[in-house]
């Protein structure tokens, strides 16, 4: 067997259905390997070895299966950090194939020769070198094992081209995959004895608890154990922003996003109040806890921490108790352990309490979701998506940049449906995954609508992917926020006074004519009635990708939903009352 008959035939065996990727100079083996095996795997082509991080990406965060994509050498291994860096550090299992150079090769200046094994090895849980083709099955399911084992995260094989073109007898190898490995999580794991009787008691004794559902709880698919144990106990339910989506939003325990970004000033409040928190599948990092400065009532001994990571276990604060686990298998284990004489009652003057004030911003929150002044207001974009979507009555996975559309889809998104995800590149903030995204989230399941949400910054990054959209007809609605400008920046800059902002701003581009040349259907939408009309139109379009062109104010323009920004401005963010708030 030649090298590339073994690791895509390791990868096969691994249930690997779709590799991403680019071609180049050193990875024609590899293609070789693929096209003889048609119909068992599949390989989609992106237009840039980046785009192909974010669809794997994407797959990873909307399946149980890792992501895989590969690159050649080179300049293809460094495009390719950036999404490997984001899926790592947000606990995404994602392989990273890069073909290089030939091993004779090394040291002697031939073109594009790098060391990739180094390179990556910051920024992954294992980065290696492949040197010798025998090893090629053991060093795939290592990968694997790594990858979806305990936090799960990206690895990065770097495989010399002369390692696929060797010939290898194959009775010195196995071929066999470990089945634990090929989805996470692998090898779950629960707490010691005695440690989930001592969290229930802190559970059922407060007066005021609050569960806080993060990322790994959408990571782990747990938001039903959430659920159940939070109706179980009759305890209310934040979410981080990587965690929104855990619950329906019109649940009633359904409390609202906490943190910086994109906050419920009710939810921020009930986490200030609570007197005892449960963190799920949360690093308690610098968005949640606004840099460590909230609340303002400590939360030292008054959290307990749920996390499949021990080692960021009280790392911020000093927990009443630390729990590690997987979030699905621990909440399982918990949910057996709620006594059948639990008193709801106990809690219910908390949760009245939580249900009056977020019932006092939703209902102050309308002037600015109705508003039809010109350009479009983000809140009445939102209000228009959240309409068009409940009239679609379908699931969808939506991947939004971490730009533009954040802060106001964090704060004024409603989804009601369990079976629709929401995904947020929260670890390195980068721009340019949502539209490659839509089609890893195609892949990872077709039953659901992909949807991805970007700014204009973000759009003229990753604009090549169009094609790739058209090209495999992935039925995604693409959700441009145009105003010209890198918005957040230029508003950092208002927000420290300089109002002669400096290389923030650009040509608006003109969406609907460069999707149109793309073949993409495209409308363009610069108030409520056309944005209306366009979105009915693409959820019932479903023939390939669409795109609407959304001229939309600039988060520069009025300060938006940062509790960061609201108090440097001198503005409470915790009232519940609708302000527009300018920078001058």
């Amino acid at each position: 067997m030649r090298g590339a008959d073994i690791l895509v035939e390791m990868l096969i065996g691994y249930g690997v259905e779709v590799i991403f990727g680019v071609p180049g100079d050193t990875n024609v083996p590899l293609y070789e390997a693929l096209q003889e095996r048609e119909g068992r795997i599949r390989h989609v082509m992106a237009r840039d070895e980046r785009s192909a991080g974010y669809m794997a990406d994407a797959y990873g965060r909307f399946t149980s299966k890792p992501g895989v994509f590969e690159c050649p050498s080179g300049a293809g291994a460094m495009y390719s950090l950036p999404p490997v860096a984001e899926s790592n550090s947000s606990s995404v299992p994602v392989i990273l194939l890069t073909i290089d150079i030939p091993l004779p090769g090394e040291g002697r200046g031939v073109l594009t020769e790098l060391d990739c094994a180094r390179l990556f090895d910051p920024i992954t849980k294992m980065s290696v070198q492949v040197k010798a083709a025998e090893k090629l099955p053991e060093i795939i399911r290592r990968a694997f094992r790594v990858a979806c084992s305990g936090k799960p995260g990206a690895v990065h094989l770097q495989i010399p081209e002369d390692m696929l073109i060797a010939e290898v007898d194959p009775s010195r190898i196995s071929l066999h995959v470990e089945k634990e490995c090929m989805e996470f999580p692998a090898y779950p794991t629960l707490p010691a004895p005695g440690v989930l009787d001592e969290l229930m008691k802190l559970l059922t004794s407060s007066k005021r608890p609050l569960i806080v559902s993060g990322g790994g709880v959408n990571r782990s698919c747990a938001g039903a154990e959430v659920t159940e144990l939070a109706e179980r106990l009759n305890i209310p339910v934040c979410t981080t922003m990587t965690g929104q989506g855990t619950m329906p939003d019109d649940h009633r325990l359904a409390v609202g996003v906490i943190g910086d970004n994109g906050f419920h000033p009710h939810a921020n409040w009930s986490l200030e109040h609570a007197d005892f928190v449960l963190f799920v599948g949360s690093k308690m990092g610098s968005v949640v806890t606004i840099g460590w400065t909230f609340p303002k009532i400590t939360l030292n001994k008054r959290v307990a921490q749920i996390d499949i990571d021990p080692e960021i276990m009280a790392n911020n604060y000093e927990n009443v108790l630390s729990v590690p686990g997987d979030a699905k298998l621990v909440l399982r284990q918990l949910i057996q352990l709620v006594p059948e004489t639990a008193d709801a009652a106990r809690t219910e003057p908390w949760v009245t309490e939580l249900n009056e004030l977020r019932a006092d911003f939703w209902e102050n929150a309308e002037s600015l979701l109705t508003s039809e002044l010109t350009p479009l207001r983000p809140e009445r974009a939102v209000r228009s998506f959240n309409e068009a979507f409940d009239a679609y009555g379908k699931p969808a996975l939506i991947y939004s940049d971490a730009g533009t559309p954040t802060p106001h889809m964090t704060r004024f998104l409603k989804l009601k449906d369990p079976r629709t995800r929401i995904a947020i590149p929260r670890a390195f903030g980068g721009l340019g995954s949502a539209l490659p995204a839509t089609v890893g989230a195609w892949f990872a399941d077709k039953e659901r609508r992909p949807i991805g949400m970007f700014g204009d910054g973000s759009f003229g990054m990753t604009v090549g992917e169009l094609e790739t959209l058209v090209r495999l007809q992935v039925p995604a609605i693409l959700l441009l926020f145009n105003n010209g400008t890198f918005g957040w920046i230029k508003g950092l800059h208002r927000l420290k006074g300089h109002n002669q902002c400096f290389g923030v701003d650009f040509m608006p581009p003109r969406g609907q004519a460069i999707a149109e040349a793309f073949g993409v259907k495209a409308w363009t939408a610069k108030n409520s009635k056309e944005l209306d009309f366009a979105l009915a139109e693409a959820f019932a379009y479903e023939n390939g990708p669409c795109l609407i062109d959304i001229h939309v104010e600039s988060i520069a323009d009025r300060v938006p939903p940062v509790y960061s920004w609201l108090s440097k401005r001198g503005k409470d963010p915790l009232s519940t009352k609708a302000e527009e708030v300018r920078y001058f």
